[in-house]
């Protein structure tokens, strides 16, 4: 296969993605204190909202990009 065609699909799976997903969560861990060999921790969920408009662009762009690929044949 071709660089653009892979890039193009990528991108098409990346905006497929993107826009089936409204947020991103992952979880971080915090250190509360250390004292010797006792430790504490605390786990926190954080989100990352994904905008609608990103997966829009991604999705048309990898089209764009897999027809042009096609075009330049």
């Amino acid at each position: 296969m071709k660089k653009t065609l892979l890039i193009g699909i990528s991108l098409i799976i990346l905006g497929a993605v993107a826009l089936g997903l409204s947020q991103y969560t992952y979880k971080t861990e915090e250190k509360v204190f250390e004292l010797g060999p006792l430790k504490a921790t605390a786990e926190h969920e954080k989100k990352l909202p994904i905008p609608p408009e990103l997966g829009w662009v991604l999705l048309v762009g990898g089209i764009l990009v897999v027809v042009v690929g096609e075009l330049k044949k």
